[in-house]
């Protein structure tokens, strides 16, 4: 595998305990190992309704425990508390879903020092003794772009990013800049706007498209780096119902793969977050047993951002259009009726 790849405290939410019976597959395996997870946000709906259940589910196939944080809300300083509650509770392995990957920093400190091995869910952290799990997010910059300019191949395009104070923003726009170089090299297209979004939020989309619009009236195409930035977008272009704007994103958000259906977005670079949980829980489970994570089952040597050796496992995404929306339905990633409303019925593959 390729090695581009790619916290005011507030009341901490309940602790919440999910503990296998020994009746579970291979429930032996983590029997006594305590697995706490910080999480940054639940604003982004795959979070809650697909990512924690997935670590919940292999650890309790495992034979451990799920020690959650809760909703840091996007605050680092909630998070900085609620790892810290994670810490007193004794966990065996910290699986942290930071909301900022420098002010984390004294927490993942804290955790390293005190033996337990770390990790870094989703958002890279700058160690090299944690462990990255995530998706590929430069292969999915990558397919935003590649998609978007295959029906789009030239015009004013937009860029709207993620947070400026996280990577995942620089993968994500290493992997478009893959595609669009060359196209803007040969003047095909021209990048009239390039935004940083604050916590990723549809609102500051919005605002951030709007005044772009109102700068760049004629714009063709928009590289949105997540699908709830995208929906904002959407809202800014009115609603984008004749599909004009060729927008992309990526999370695979049920509204998306809807707009998807409906013409108003192009693409969503599915993550099967349910996946990347499941697989979190496996290595949690291993690192419980062993905490190198060098031997982690799939992890592989790679450097993180800031040039430091270390370990990563990336997983593959998809990125899911209008000819190939039977992915998700068969994945029971959404249900028919969500993804076909108001959609014209036969004029797409799954509708």
């Amino acid at each position: 595998m390729s090695t581009r790849r790619l916290a005011a405290i507030l009341p901490i939410v309940a602790i919440v305990v999910a503990a296998c019976t020994s009746s579970s597959p291979g429930a032996s395996a983590g029997a006594g190992c305590k697995v706490g997870v910080a999480w940054a946000t639940f604003q982004e709906p795959r979070y809650g309704q697909r990512d924690e259940p997935g670590i919940k589910k292999a650890l309790e196939d495992g034979g451990a425990t799920y020690l959650s944080g809760g909703d840091a809300q996007n605050k680092a300083e909630t998070q900085a508390s609620q790892i810290s509650t994670l810490l007193a509770s004794n966990i065996d392995v910290l699986v942290l879903n930071a909301v900022n990957p420098q002010t984390v920093l004294p927490s993942l400190q804290e955790a390293l020092d005190a033996g337990i091995p770390v990790i870094a869910y989703d958002r890279e952290l700058e160690s090299d003794k944690v462990l990255f799990l995530t998706h590929d997010n430069v292969l999915v910059g990558h397919m935003i772009a590649d998609e978007v300019t295959k029906v789009q191949p030239t015009g004013n395009y937009v860029i709207i990013k993620g947070d400026e104070t996280q990577t995942n923003p620089i993968f994500l726009r290493n992997g478009m800049e893959e595609i669009l170089k060359p196209l803007v090299d040969s003047g095909a297209i021209t990048i009239v706007a390039e935004e940083f979004t604050d916590e990723w939020t549809a609102e500051n989309a919005q605002t951030e498209m709007e005044n772009i619009l109102t700068a760049h009236p004629d714009i063709q195409a928009v590289l949105s780096e997540n699908d709830n930035m995208a929906a904002g977008v959407t809202a800014a272009l009115g609603g984008n119902e004749d599909g004009k704007v060729k927008i992309g994103g990526q999370d695979g958000d049920p509204a998306a793969l809807n707009r998807v259906a409906l013409g108003r977005q192009v693409v969503s670079v599915w993550k099967d977050a349910t996946e990347l949980g499941d697989a979190a829980g496996k290595a949690a489970l291993e690192l419980c047993k062993d905490p190198d994570i060098s031997k982690v089952t799939g992890a592989v040597k790679s450097k993180t951002t800031g040039g430091l050796d270390s370990y990563s496992e990336l997983l593959n995404p998809v990125p899911i259009t209008k000819d190939n929306l039977q992915v998700v339905l068969d994945a029971n990633w959404i249900t028919k009726a969500d993804l076909c409303k108001d959609v014209t019925p036969g004029s797409v593959n799954g509708c």
